[in-house]
């Protein structure tokens, strides 16, 4: 079994998108042929609603049973319940809403006016995830990890230069003045991350060309974060040709 990062190209954000929900369908299928449920972190920003909208676009999502998977956030924004910031108002608008879940299968962090501090807000997701313990783990073993990453190279709210990153005895953390607003977040850990089954990292543009490019040049996960990601069995790099501009050929399969 192969962990070996690998990067996948497509000529446009359009066509990533379109690539990543159909291998995302086509992989919840198989996992849900040997396993009762499975747990998917997911992410925000463009390309995560890009994504969660060309899911929701195929007719083959119709032949999941999405009734037997759950659904988690890597990191969210301290605003209110329903706030059009909130990754979970998004994913929701994007996908989860038509898929009629159980509620109890969608699992967003506390909002700021859930009557918690933003510490409490932390331990409160950290509780949740240590109800589904997998592994002798406080949190499940996520089947797939969906990340976004910065030009900064941040992934979830694990930003460079500041103490999140390196982390490691705690599954989720408050997170106080990002440095990209608003200043205040939760964010799952670099461990948490990391015991995923897979991560799948999803990212365009020509703006996120050098963060990726030093990721996988070997840079330190303190200067850029997403160079400590990296899942138990898969970790694959999604991206469109812009963001490709720095990865060496040897590692790049072009989808085109």
């Amino acid at each position: 079994m192969t962990n070996e990062r690998r990067v996948l190209v497509h000529p446009d954000k359009d066509t990533l998108a379109g690539a990543v929900a159909a291998r995302f369908i086509t992989k919840v299928l198989d996992l849900l042929d040997v396993q009762e449920t499975i747990h998917v972190v997911l992410t925000g920003g463009s390309m995560g609603g890009a994504v969660l909208e060309a899911v929701g676009a195929s007719p083959a999502h119709k032949s999941v049973d999405w009734q037997r998977v759950h659904f988690w956030w890597g990191d969210e924004r301290w605003v209110p319940t329903g706030d059009d910031e909130r990754n979970d108002r998004q994913s929701r608008e994007a996908l989860l809403d038509a898929l009629q879940l159980p509620e109890e299968h969608i699992h967003p962090f506390p909002a700021s006016d859930s009557g918690l501090t933003l510490d409490e807000a932390a331990d409160a997701y950290a509780s949740e995830l240590a109800r589904y313990g997998a592994d002798g783990l406080p949190h499940p073993v996520f089947d797939i990890v969906f990340l976004g990453v910065g030009p900064d190279g941040h992934i979830a709210s694990l930003f460079p230069h500041r103490s999140g990153i390196q982390v490691v005895d705690r599954a989720v953390i408050p997170v106080r003045e990002s440095p990209k607003p608003p200043p205040e977040r939760l964010s799952l850990t670099r461990p948490v991350i990391n015991a995923a089954q897979r991560v799948w990292l999803v990212l365009a543009g020509a703006d996120k060309a050098s963060a990726l490019g030093l990721a996988l040049a070997g840079a330190s996960r303190d200067e850029v974060p997403v160079a400590g990601i990296k899942g138990r069995r898969r970790t694959v790099f999604f991206v469109d040709r812009d963001a490709a501009a720095e990865v060496p050929d040897a590692l790049i399969t072009r989808d085109y």
